[in-house]
């Protein structure tokens, strides 16, 4: 190589060279500079949360804000500190908690409900409010007032304001409370239509989850367990709402069946509320038995959800050993599930490690859940199996225990259940789709060849199934369906006989479930840690942990950066339309949540929506 291509050469390298340290020295600045804003970041909001909040004054009243989703399990992420305490979502044992402390907090003179349940997911269904319920009931009787003011009540808002000593209805107020119904919808003649095929293997007659997807309308069996349902739940709200209101059933009824929606007038004649009045005027009457006078300032007031997270304190001679709840909320799947899923292995783990942990006394199962998977749901009854043989397990259900929620609750020491939980769901099914109308009709074919029988046919969706494939489901089905009513009747010790006609598919209430022996004792989460406190002997006073835990703000942008993209999208909509969208969203999400590696699932109806 001559001296002058030499020199362009090396000319050359040095401008790469050069470019590189450049790129690579403003990378190192810019990413110096970003984990410098990150930090900062971080430190301001740490600033926020150690701002200065404000105290309880005493005669405070403690303002519960229904604009929230009630959840079972607590939410997986902490921003108490930056938000102080309000949320769109609280956790049932802190809303409890809360009222229990506050019943006996000099401090607090009554509570204050203003606003409007906001139910998500499988939170505030009515099990969850009758324990809310009960704890405003169990404050009041301390001899302080529970306010209720309504501009606007669904039943479940009218079904929790109704324990309140004083009901106040807005002039242009309304109560919407025409009864419950379930609307379940079916895609059988859009399948059909666009060339989808659904073929389905089941045992259990009232086992309805395959009927969204193969029939255009409910079965006798399916209507005769909802109707049944209903009358029950509905049965057990309009009791509660007549001892609270001091009316009888049949007049409540009446009224409901009058009006539908039930304005002030009709309200007041009724005896559903007491008086009609504006906010302002319910927030002057406040003010003067708070003993405010100034004009500008507002009654004495703490949020609920703050009071929950600063207020409380351990009472003393707490005890070495805890009593550990498990939250199992949301469809139960194989894996690790994701947010808002009862992943089978990642429960079972967590079981696991409170069966070897010394410190942990009993453990607590809160199911609400309507099933999923059926290796996932024995993966975690193993677990739990194996735990009762060292530690006492209670299981306490929440809106939902049913099908495969069931089925890891069966063995359970003693299992407590609400009168509206819906349980049960002894069946199970698998659903098995093809393609081969809706791609024929395009221009698409398959071909195959194969090395077995069944190669082609087992796990394909290219066509329909054979009878003799069909067969083999069936037959690992049925294989299920007879494991999983065994399991009842060893857990329940229960005949066999009765639980197969008991079983069959079938939803029950609480209680019902009482009656035919699914459940021991009618109470909620409160009576279950207590009597599993008793079991441990661990007297009046003891430590409970929760799992899975919330996780603070630091933690949680670890995760994130962790994953940096999202795994889901969240629709918040309201309106028609948007319940339209609610609802095609649940059903995808509900779809990818059947990971089952058999195919087979013990869940309940697929849309047990009541309203």
């Amino acid at each position: 190589m001559d001296r002058g291509k030499c020199g362009k050469f090396r000319y050359s390298m040095k401008n790469f060279i050069t470019s590189m340290l450049g790129a690579l020295v403003a990378l190192v600045i810019f990413a110096t500079g970003a984990v410098l804003l990150f930090i900062g970041f971080i430190g301001a909001i740490v600033a926020i949360g150690q701002k200065k909040v404000p105290t309880v004054e005493s005669g405070s009243y403690l303002v519960f804000d229904l604009s929230t989703n009630i959840t079972d399990a607590p939410p997986p992420l902490d921003l108490g500190e930056l938000t102080q305490g309000r949320s769109d979502i609280l956790q049932l044992r802190s809303i409890t908690r809360a009222l229990h402390f506050a019943a006996n907090d000099p401090k607090i003179k009554g509570v204050l409900l203003l606003g409007n349940l906001s139910p998500g997911g499988y939170g505030t269904g009515y099990a969850a409010v009758k324990e809310v319920r009960a704890a405003l009931s169990s404050f009041r009787s301390k001899g302080k007032p529970v306010v209720a003011y309504i501009d606007y009540a669904t039943t479940k808002d009218y079904y929790l304001a109704s324990v309140a000593n004083e009901i106040v209805l807005d002039p242009f107020g309304e109560i919407i409370m025409p009864g419950l119904a379930s609307e379940p919808w079916f895609l059988g003649g859009a399948f059909e239509k666009y060339g989808i095929g659904i073929q389905v293997t089941r045992e259990g007659k009232y086992k309805s989850y395959v009927e969204t997807y193969t029939r255009t309308d409910m079965s006798p069996e399916n209507r005769e367990q909802l109707q049944k349902l209903l009358d029950d739940i509905w049965g057990t709200i309009i009791t509660d709402v007549g001892k609270a209101r001091s009316v009888t059933p049949a007049s409540i009824q009446a009224t409901v069946d009058a009006e539908g929606i039930i304005n002030p007038a009709a309200a007041l004649k009724s005896h559903l509320i007491d008086k009609v009045a504006y906010r302002d005027e319910i927030v002057e009457q406040l003010k003067a038995e708070t003993g405010v006078t100034s004009k500008t300032d507002s009654f004495k007031q703490v949020d609920l959800g703050y009071y929950a997270k600063t207020a409380i304190t351990r009472p003393p001679g707490m005890g070495q050993g805890e009593v550990a709840i498990v939250y199992a909320e949301g469809d139960i799947v194989e894996g690790e599930g994701d947010q808002n899923e009862v992943g089978g292995v990642k429960f079972a783990r967590e079981i696991r490690k409170l069966r070897e942990d010394d410190d942990v006394k009993a453990i607590v199962l809160r199911v609400n859940s309507p099933g999923g998977s059926v290796t996932a749901s024995e993966t975690i009854q193993r677990e739990l199996r194996l735990a009762r043989k060292a530690k006492p397990v209670i299981v306490s259900m929440g809106s939902y225990a049913a099908s495969g929620g069931y089925w890891i609750s069966a063995f359970g020491d003693r299992i407590f259940a609400e009168p509206t939980t819906i349980t049960g769901s002894i069946g199970v099914f698998g659903i098995l789709p093809n393609v081969k109308t809706l791609f024929n009709d395009h221009g698409i074919t398959f071909d195959s060849v194969k090395t077995g029988k069944f190669a082609d046919g087992l796990l394909t969706v290219a066509r329909p199934r054979t009878d003799e494939e069909l067969a083999v489901f069936q037959k690992n089905v049925d294989w299920t369906y007879n494991q999983f009513l065994a399991k009842v009747a060893t857990g329940r010790n229960l005949p066999l006989e009765k639980v197969s006609d008991i079983a069959q598919g079938r939803v029950w209430s609480g209680t019902e479930a009482l009656r035919i022996g699914l459940v021991d004792e009618i109470g909620g989460l409160d009576a279950a840690i207590h009597y599993a406190g008793k079991m441990a002997n661990l007297g009046e006073h003891f430590k409970v942990t929760e799992y899975p835990r919330t996780r603070n703000l630091s933690e949680a942008i670890a995760e994130a950066l962790g994953k940096l993209a999202p795994t889901s999208l969240h629709l918040k909509t309201s309106g028609a339309f948007g319940e339209i969208a609610t609802r095609i969203q649940a059903e995808i999400s509900m779809l990818n949540s059947l990971n089952d590696p058999k195919g087979i699932y013990a869940r309940m109806p697929v849309d047990l929506a009541i309203r």
